[in-house]
């Protein structure tokens, strides 16, 4: 087990590693000035040559790549993420506050996923190929057919415009996270729900179920020991990667009903070319897919011994 976690942890520092050095390169090479752009969004106003000049020195664009990368990704190492080439205050602070927007959103979105998806898979896999079981496969179909920016802006027309029952933009009162979390929450039971759906149906064709049956096993436990275990090898993937794509989600969600948190974090540093804030939210989201990655490999080969590392 501990050669199984040193594999994985070794995995997991490779892909952040090449991460922080793909956003890097990317940030670096990007067409444009980004000392005159952190310029204008510093002073907004006519800019010298003189002071892009001292901004590019104080950013260390003018060190070289090499000496710049080290510059930022060792003290990221230790957990300081820097200072704004902008506002000039730390970075974390900033973007723990981000975070305290975003992350309740897109909890609020995987529980509604999970409400919407699990009686709808259920109910569709009682009688496979009945009408039930169609229309539950054509609304997931549907669900998953759907951006998220345009459900939202359909949400936005039906619910704040049209009926006036719930706030369209803004952050102020639980009311104002109602329908963003609703938007995430569709599209996320639209995948789950197919993907159980097909893991209990796998599940009810294993070979070695009917000798449970003519031992005389009750459907019930049959369902819950046997059934359960098995379809929920292929639900734990899609969740697990259904809670680091959320956070992602959150962030387009989060532009369009005009919300704080890392969409408005992400796009204003974007603008600004604000290197560290970019860089930030890029390494948050790396460490979040690899821990999400980590746990699912974990959760694997506790349903199934079976599974190797290779099978991971």
């Amino acid at each position: 087990m501990s050669r199984v976690l040193a594999s994985l942890f070794l995995r997991a520092a490779v892909v952040l590693a090449g991460t922080a050095l793909a956003t890097f390169a990317l940030l670096w090479h990007a067409p444009g000035d980004p000392a005159l752009a952190i310029a204008l969004a510093r002073y907004d106003a006519v800019i010298s040559s003189e002071v892009v000049d001292q901004i590019r020195a104080e950013a260390g664009f003018d060190a070289g790549f090499w000496p710049a990368f080290r510059a930022w990704i060792l003290p990221l190492l230790l957990g300081d993420f820097g200072q704004s080439s902008v506002t000039g205050r730390d970075v974390w602070p900033e973007l723990v506050t981000a975070i305290s927007y975003t992350v309740p959103l897109a909890l609020a979105g995987l529980l509604i996923g999970l409400l919407l998806s699990v009686p709808l898979a259920l109910v569709a896999t009682r009688r496979p190929g009945g009408w039930l079981d169609r229309c539950a496969v054509a609304l997931a179909s549907i669900g998953a057919s759907i951006p998220a920016y345009w459900l939202g802006l359909l949400l936005i027309l039906l619910f704040a415009v049209q009926l006036g029952w719930l706030p369209a933009m803004g952050a102020r009162t639980p009311a104002h996270a109602v329908l963003p979390a609703l938007t995430l929450g569709l599209g996320v039971a639209a995948s789950l729900t197919r993907i159980l759906r097909s893991g209990i149906l796998e599940a009810r064709g294993q070979p070695f179920l009917p000798a449970f049956r003519r031992r005389g096993v009750a459907r019930r436990d049959i369902e819950r020991d046997h059934v359960a275990l098995h379809a929920a090898v292929p639900v734990v993937t899609v969740f697990g990667l259904e809670l680091a794509f959320l956070l992602e989600g959150a962030v387009m969600v989060e532009v369009i009903f005009a919300r704080p948190g890392l969409g408005s974090f992400l796009v204003n540093a974007i603008e600004a070319r604000d290197f560290p804030k970019v860089q930030a939210v890029v390494v948050l989201a790396a460490v979040l897919f690899v821990t999400v990655n980590l746990i699912i490999d974990l959760i694997y080969r506790t349903l199934d011994p079976r599974i190797g590392d290779r099978d991971a």
